[in-house]
C-alpha cells in the first residue's frame, strides 16, 4: 500500500474528514517517525512494531564490475522488528 492509497483507504473509513486532513494527518506522522529515527529515537508503534537505528562501521568492499577494492562509509539503516500481534496474523495457516 503507498502513502495516497492510505490516505484514500482513511478517508472512505473516515467520510466526516476531508481527504487533505487525512492527507496532512498521514504526513506528519511519518514526518514525526522520520524525524525520531534521524535523532537517533526508537519509535514503537504498539501491536504493529518497533523502528530503531542501527550504525553499520566503515569498511571496504569490491566494485562487483571490476573486482577493485573500494571504500564503503559508515552509515545508519533502518531496522523493522515485527509486533507478535502482526506475526501471528502473518503466518496464521502457514
Amino acid at each position: 500500500m503507498t502513502q495516497s492509497e492510505l490516505i484514500t483507504y482513511l478517508a472512505k473509513l473516515n467520510h466526516h474528514l476531508y481527504k487533505r486532513d487525512v492527507s496532512r494527518v498521514v504526513t506528519t506522522i511519518f514526518n514525526e517517525i522520520a524525524e525520531a529515527l534521524a535523532c537517533g529515537n526508537r519509535v514503537e508503534l504498539r501491536g504493529f512494531g518497533s523502528f530503531s537505528i542501527r550504525k553499520c562501521k566503515a569498511r571496504f568492499g569490491r566494485n562487483p564490475k571490476t573486482g577493485n577494492p573500494i571504500n564503503i562509509s559508515e552509515k545508519a539503516i533502518i531496522i523493522f522488528k515485527i509486533s507478535k500481534f502482526v506475526n501471528e496474523r502473518l503466518n496464521v495457516d502457514l
